[in-house]
Protein backbone atom coordinates (compact mmCIF):
# COMPACT_ATOMS: atom_id res chain seq x y z
CA UNK A 1 0.00 0.00 0.00
CA UNK A 2 1.46 3.47 -0.62
CA UNK A 3 1.53 5.56 2.42
CA UNK A 4 1.52 9.28 1.54
CA UNK A 5 2.99 12.33 3.84
CA UNK A 6 1.04 15.80 4.30
CA UNK A 7 3.34 17.61 7.01
CA UNK A 8 1.43 21.32 5.76
CA UNK A 9 -1.92 22.91 6.75
CA UNK A 10 -3.70 21.56 3.81
CA UNK A 11 -7.18 23.11 4.55
CA UNK A 12 -8.42 25.54 6.72
CA UNK A 13 -11.88 23.63 7.71
CA UNK A 14 -15.73 22.87 6.68
CA UNK A 15 -16.23 23.99 3.51
CA UNK A 16 -20.23 24.11 1.89
CA UNK A 17 -20.77 21.56 -0.35
CA UNK A 18 -18.28 19.12 1.29
CA UNK A 19 -18.87 15.37 -0.84
CA UNK A 20 -20.96 12.81 0.52
CA UNK A 21 -19.65 10.45 2.97
CA UNK A 22 -19.29 7.19 1.06
CA UNK A 23 -17.98 4.78 4.33
CA UNK A 24 -20.70 3.50 6.12
CA UNK A 25 -19.76 0.44 8.03
CA UNK A 26 -16.15 -1.72 8.32
CA UNK A 27 -17.03 -3.44 5.32
CA UNK A 28 -16.51 0.21 3.21
CA UNK A 29 -13.02 0.90 4.93
CA UNK A 30 -10.45 -1.46 2.86
CA UNK A 31 -8.86 0.17 -0.60
CA UNK A 32 -9.87 3.53 0.86
CA UNK A 33 -8.02 6.67 0.88
CA UNK A 34 -7.30 6.73 4.65
CA UNK A 35 -6.15 9.25 7.21
CA UNK A 36 -4.22 8.98 10.10
CA UNK A 37 -1.60 10.78 12.17
CA UNK A 38 2.10 10.57 11.62
CA UNK A 39 3.98 8.18 13.30
CA UNK A 40 0.91 6.51 15.55
CA UNK A 41 0.39 2.41 15.18
CA UNK A 42 -3.37 4.07 13.23
CA UNK A 43 -0.87 5.29 10.42
CA UNK A 44 0.16 1.30 10.31
CA UNK A 45 -3.49 -0.01 10.61
CA UNK A 46 -4.63 2.49 7.47
CA UNK A 47 -1.72 1.31 5.37
CA UNK A 48 -2.63 -2.23 6.02
CA UNK A 49 -6.14 -1.38 4.89
CA UNK A 50 -5.76 1.12 1.47
CA UNK A 51 -3.74 3.67 1.07
CA UNK A 52 -2.82 5.96 4.25
CA UNK A 53 -2.66 9.69 3.67
CA UNK A 54 -0.50 10.90 7.04
CA UNK A 55 -0.93 14.32 8.50
CA UNK A 56 1.06 16.23 11.91
CA UNK A 57 -2.18 17.31 13.83
CA UNK A 58 -6.02 16.16 14.38
CA UNK A 59 -7.09 19.37 13.00
CA UNK A 60 -5.16 19.20 9.64
CA UNK A 61 -7.04 15.44 9.23
CA UNK A 62 -10.01 16.59 10.46
CA UNK A 63 -10.13 19.43 8.18
CA UNK A 64 -9.06 16.95 5.50
CA UNK A 65 -11.86 14.48 6.00
CA UNK A 66 -14.14 17.61 5.73
CA UNK A 67 -12.88 18.64 2.37
CA UNK A 68 -13.04 15.37 0.82
CA UNK A 69 -9.22 14.73 0.74
CA UNK A 70 -9.64 11.18 2.22
CA UNK A 71 -12.39 9.14 2.39
CA UNK A 72 -12.68 8.28 6.23
CA UNK A 73 -9.41 8.57 9.29
CA UNK A 74 -8.36 6.40 11.62
CA UNK A 75 -7.16 7.35 15.10
CA UNK A 76 -7.06 5.83 18.28
CA UNK A 77 -10.79 5.88 20.15
CA UNK A 78 -9.85 8.66 23.21
CA UNK A 79 -8.06 11.40 20.79
CA UNK A 80 -11.20 10.62 18.11
CA UNK A 81 -13.36 11.44 20.92
CA UNK A 82 -12.06 14.61 22.05
CA UNK A 83 -11.45 15.79 18.57
CA UNK A 84 -14.88 14.91 16.90
CA UNK A 85 -16.62 16.31 20.07
CA UNK A 86 -16.11 19.83 18.89
CA UNK A 87 -15.80 19.47 15.27
CA UNK A 88 -18.96 19.37 13.61
CA UNK A 89 -19.49 17.58 10.16
CA UNK A 90 -18.02 14.39 10.94
CA UNK A 91 -18.67 11.46 13.35
CA UNK A 92 -17.22 7.84 14.42
CA UNK A 93 -18.53 4.63 13.40
CA UNK A 94 -20.40 2.52 15.70
CA UNK A 95 -17.61 -0.51 15.14
CA UNK A 96 -14.42 -0.57 16.56
CA UNK A 97 -11.39 -1.28 14.13
CA UNK A 98 -9.05 -2.62 16.58
CA UNK A 99 -9.06 -2.96 20.36
CA UNK A 100 -6.30 -4.49 22.73
CA UNK A 101 -5.06 -4.30 25.96
CA UNK A 102 -1.58 -2.68 26.67
CA UNK A 103 0.75 -5.37 28.60
CA UNK A 104 4.38 -5.74 29.46
CA UNK A 105 5.96 -8.85 27.93
CA UNK A 106 8.32 -10.39 30.75
CA UNK A 107 10.62 -14.07 30.47
CA UNK A 108 8.62 -17.36 31.17
CA UNK A 109 11.37 -18.45 33.07
CA UNK A 110 10.96 -15.32 35.65
CA UNK A 111 7.75 -15.90 38.04
CA UNK A 112 9.04 -13.37 40.59
CA UNK A 113 9.54 -10.68 37.79
CA UNK A 114 6.19 -11.41 36.67
CA UNK A 115 4.87 -11.35 40.30
CA UNK A 116 6.38 -7.61 41.42
CA UNK A 117 5.33 -6.02 38.22
CA UNK A 118 1.87 -7.41 38.31
CA UNK A 119 2.14 -5.57 42.18
CA UNK A 120 3.32 -2.60 41.05
CA UNK A 121 0.89 -2.29 38.35
CA UNK A 122 -1.99 -3.24 40.62
CA UNK A 123 -0.43 -0.27 43.32
CA UNK A 124 -0.21 2.47 40.51
CA UNK A 125 -3.68 1.92 39.29
CA UNK A 126 -4.93 2.00 43.02
CA UNK A 127 -2.86 5.55 43.59
CA UNK A 128 -4.61 6.84 40.69
CA UNK A 129 -1.26 6.90 38.34
CA UNK A 130 -2.21 4.64 35.81
CA UNK A 131 -5.48 6.71 35.13
CA UNK A 132 -3.04 10.08 35.08
CA UNK A 133 -0.73 8.43 32.78
CA UNK A 134 -3.51 7.31 30.31
CA UNK A 135 -5.30 10.63 30.34
CA UNK A 136 -1.98 12.33 29.88
CA UNK A 137 -1.24 10.77 26.43
CA UNK A 138 -4.92 9.83 25.18
CA UNK A 139 -6.83 13.33 26.45
CA UNK A 140 -4.19 15.70 26.60
CA UNK A 141 -4.36 16.17 30.13
CA UNK A 142 -1.67 18.02 32.17
CA UNK A 143 -0.91 14.97 34.49
CA UNK A 144 2.90 15.15 35.89
CA UNK A 145 4.11 11.88 37.07
CA UNK A 146 6.16 12.16 40.33
CA UNK A 147 8.19 9.46 41.69
CA UNK A 148 7.25 7.92 45.11
CA UNK A 149 9.19 8.69 47.83
CA UNK A 150 10.65 6.57 50.93
CA UNK A 151 11.40 3.76 48.54
CA UNK A 152 14.45 1.82 48.91
CA UNK A 153 16.99 2.07 45.70
CA UNK A 154 18.33 -1.71 45.01
CA UNK A 155 20.99 -2.66 42.97
CA UNK A 156 20.72 -3.71 39.05
CA UNK A 157 18.31 -2.19 36.23
CA UNK A 158 15.53 -3.69 34.49
CA UNK A 159 15.82 -2.94 30.54
CA UNK A 160 12.70 -2.52 28.48
CA UNK A 161 12.47 -2.90 24.77
CA UNK A 162 10.46 -0.82 22.67
CA UNK A 163 9.80 0.99 18.91
CA UNK A 164 10.36 4.03 19.90
CA UNK A 165 8.02 4.95 17.03
CA UNK A 166 4.98 4.66 18.29
CA UNK A 167 3.92 8.09 19.96
CA UNK A 168 1.97 8.13 22.36
CA UNK A 169 3.01 4.71 23.13
CA UNK A 170 6.75 5.26 22.82
CA UNK A 171 8.94 8.20 21.26
CA UNK A 172 11.80 10.22 21.17
CA UNK A 173 10.73 13.71 22.14
CA UNK A 174 12.35 17.00 21.93
CA UNK A 175 15.30 16.59 24.08
CA UNK A 176 15.76 13.31 22.54
CA UNK A 177 14.62 11.36 25.06
CA UNK A 178 12.43 8.25 25.38
CA UNK A 179 8.74 9.38 26.11
CA UNK A 180 5.58 7.69 25.59
CA UNK A 181 2.90 5.91 27.70
CA UNK A 182 4.63 2.81 27.68
CA UNK A 183 8.08 4.67 28.78
CA UNK A 184 6.11 6.20 31.61
CA UNK A 185 3.90 3.37 33.39
CA UNK A 186 7.99 1.17 32.97
CA UNK A 187 9.46 4.26 34.80
CA UNK A 188 6.94 4.08 37.60
CA UNK A 189 6.90 -0.01 38.00
CA UNK A 190 10.44 0.70 38.27
CA UNK A 191 10.74 3.78 40.93
CA UNK A 192 8.27 1.33 43.01
CA UNK A 193 10.64 -1.37 42.53
CA UNK A 194 13.70 0.74 43.29
CA UNK A 195 15.93 -0.16 40.46
CA UNK A 196 16.54 1.57 37.28
CA UNK A 197 14.93 1.56 33.88
CA UNK A 198 16.90 1.18 31.20
CA UNK A 199 15.65 1.23 27.26
CA UNK A 200 16.40 -0.19 24.18
CA UNK A 201 15.08 0.72 20.68
CA UNK A 202 13.98 -2.77 18.40
CA UNK A 203 11.53 -3.31 15.45
CA UNK A 204 7.99 -4.45 16.38
CA UNK A 205 8.87 -7.69 14.98
CA UNK A 206 11.79 -8.32 17.94
CA UNK A 207 9.17 -6.86 20.91
CA UNK A 208 8.65 -10.87 21.98
CA UNK A 209 11.79 -12.31 21.35
CA UNK A 210 13.92 -9.21 22.43
CA UNK A 211 12.75 -10.44 26.03
CA UNK A 212 12.63 -14.69 25.21
CA UNK A 213 16.43 -14.22 23.93
CA UNK A 214 17.45 -12.66 26.97
CA UNK A 215 17.59 -8.96 25.88
CA UNK A 216 15.49 -7.11 27.82
CA UNK A 217 13.52 -7.82 30.78
CA UNK A 218 10.36 -5.89 29.40
CA UNK A 219 8.66 -5.61 26.35
CA UNK A 220 6.16 -3.01 25.63
CA UNK A 221 4.07 -2.12 22.78
CA UNK A 222 1.78 -4.28 20.27
CA UNK A 223 2.31 -7.36 21.11
CA UNK A 224 0.86 -10.19 19.40
CA UNK A 225 -2.25 -12.22 21.16
CA UNK A 226 -0.38 -15.93 20.87
CA UNK A 227 2.77 -15.92 22.99
CA UNK A 228 2.44 -17.65 25.59
CA UNK A 229 5.15 -20.24 24.42
CA UNK A 230 7.28 -17.68 24.38
CA UNK A 231 7.15 -15.04 26.96
CA UNK A 232 4.64 -14.25 29.83
CA UNK A 233 2.59 -11.33 29.46
CA UNK A 234 1.47 -8.89 32.66
CA UNK A 235 -1.84 -7.41 33.76
CA UNK A 236 -3.03 -4.60 31.77
CA UNK A 237 -2.06 -1.38 32.21
CA UNK A 238 -4.43 0.33 29.47
CA UNK A 239 -6.83 -0.17 27.28
CA UNK A 240 -7.09 1.07 23.87
CA UNK A 241 -9.19 1.26 20.32
CA UNK A 242 -9.07 2.48 16.97
CA UNK A 243 -12.13 3.51 15.15
CA UNK A 244 -12.93 4.93 11.70
CA UNK A 245 -14.05 8.48 11.42
CA UNK A 246 -16.23 9.56 8.92
CA UNK A 247 -17.88 12.50 7.45
CA UNK A 248 -21.55 12.87 8.43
Amino acid sequence: MALLVVFALLFTGCRDGRPPNAVFSLDDVPDRLIGALYGTPSARLADDLGTALVFNSGNELIAALLAGTVDCAVMESVMAEEITRNASGVRILSDTLLEYELRFAVPRENAELLKVVNAALADLDMNGTLKGLRDKYFSGSTYIYTPPAGITARPGALTLATTPDSPPYSFIDADGMYAGLDIDVAQAVCDLLGVELRVIAVDPGELVTAVWFGRAELAAGWLPGDVDDQVSVTDAYANTAHVIIVRK
